[in-house]
């Protein structure tokens, strides 16, 4: 397997068991469950030296909780970062109408565009760094990974939207969901079990870059536990427009099933061309590589046929999954022309994962940018009512991510047009990997 060139050290440490110090999510019907506070009471000094509020500092008026979001509202991602930011903010006027956090603190969200641009990530970042207790929302493996030492530097806890499985491990980051390393390796035991992988032509099309890098190394571990070949792997770069080269290649092959890492802006040409020379091998996309917009589009019928995606968690609209319900109850109060999105669904994630931090930092009595953080370590288990798979939290090192993932097909009759062909299956590989690094 490669591995990747990181410009700084990231926790070297072997998988470890569970560590559940106790749920903690919101369920409108029980307590939230978390660690002891130092401070039995749950309070700290005002700076006048009167018990009972929580000290006012960065992010933090005394009133209201202010969370940052870096995410590109424009460029070649605003199509994931504009409803993954609607989900954090329907997530929180749900909470804010309630009170807020512990039932006081309303939550205000200072968003800034990337462009799902490192540098300009940067800038955003230390635009506001100042003004924020932690940051719930960082678009995209790139951007995430130029702020991480920044992170450190400043002690602030950051949420990626990305599930590049080297976040696991690092205690400055809010990591939720299977990483993609999961979804690649439970794709291919979805092949064995359904596509008769071992008798297939197995290849691979990925972006030359760290995210691509992440569905190449589970896709390449999950062989190795399956004993398939990669057959062909092919890799193009962020703003190719013509893929001739990597579709002539994969052809060449007589590729079966092809695993593909993209955005979905390269999703878009990469398929284009290969329905033009027709050729339809069965493709498995890491979570990233959809969009709605492709259910309404000339590729639909190609997709229904021949496209499976992999994410997590259950089908749009299945109420009888506690989270699922909830958020749709959520939508209906707060944003009733919100469309069926999976990235709306984890940006909504995303606030659920702070919220129940921010509780625990609020019961042990510091909302800093190091209370918080601190929080992190003690909060437990989080949970999200299945929305997505339940996330192990305490000290970085005990942290164990979900090892699920669900599978879709493509089928414009469905809201959302993704049809659940098996929901928050684990394989055994997946089950085996170790987030080490």
């Amino acid at each position: 397997m490669r591995t990747r060139s990181r410009g700084r050290s990231f926790l070297a440490v072997l998988f470890a068991g569970a560590l559940v110090l106790g749920a903690c999510g919101r369920d409108d019907g029980d307590e939230t469950a978390t660690t002891e506070p130092d401070d039995p009471s749950g309070t700290t000094e005002t700076t006048d030296g009167e018990p009972g509020e929580l000290t006012a500092g960065p992010g933090f008026d005394g009133e209201t909780i202010r969370l940052g979001v870096i995410t590109p509202e424009t460029g070649i991602a605003a199509a994931i970062g504009g409803p993954l930011t609607a989900g954090n903010q329907v997530y929180w006027d749900s909470i804010n109408a309630e009170g807020g956090v512990a039932g006081e603190y309303e939550v205000e969200l200072v968003v800034r565009d990337s462009e799902y641009i490192p540098d300009t990530g940067v800038q955003q970042y230390n635009g506001i760094k100042d003004d924020v207790v932690m940051f719930q929302q960082v678009l995209g493996t790139p951007v995430t990974e130029a702020l991480v030492p920044l992170l450190e530097d400043d002690e602030i806890l950051a949420g990626p939207a990305s599930l590049d499985a080297f976040w696991v491990r690092d205690p400055y980051l809010m990591p939720i969901g299977a990483p993609y390393q999961i979804q690649a390796i439970n794709a291919l035991s979805y092949a064995v079990d359904n596509l008769d992988a071992e008798d297939a032509t197995l290849c691979s099309v990925t972006k030359d870059d760290d995210y691509g890098q992440t569905g190449l190394d589970g896709l390449e571990f999950g062989a190795d536990a399956f004993g398939l070949d990669i057959d062909v792997s092919v890799e193009f770069r962020q703003g190719d427009q013509v893929f001739s080269s990597q579709i002539e290649a994969l052809m060449g092959a007589d590729c079966d099933i092809v695993w593909i890492t993209a955005l979905p802006t390269e999703t878009i040409p990469i398929l284009t061309e290969a329905v033009t020379r027709d050729f339809a091998p069965t493709w498995l996309g890491q979570s990233p590589t959809w969009v709605n917009a492709l259910g309404g589009s000339d590729l639909a019928p190609y997709l229904e046929e021949n496209f499976l995606l992999l994410s997590e968690g259950p089908q749009w609209g299945d109420d009888s999954v506690e989270g699922m319900a909830q958020m749709l109850a959520d939508i209906e109060e707060y944003a009733p022309d919100q469309a069926p999105d999976i990235y709306f669904a984890f940006g909504y994630a995303q606030a659920w994962a702070a919220h129940q931090i921010l509780e625990e930092a609020v019961s042990r009595g510091d909302l800093s940018p190091t209370g918080v953080l601190e929080a992190s370590t003690t909060v437990g288990t989080l949970t999200f009512g299945g929305l997505l798979g339940d996330y192990v939290y305490g000290p970085a090192e005990d942290r164990d991510p979900p090892r699920e993932s669900s599978i879709f097909a493509i089928d414009t009759s469905v809201e959302g047009f993704l049809s659940a062909l098996e929901v928050n299956f684990t394989s055994e590989p997946a089950e085996d990997y170790e987030f080490d690094d």
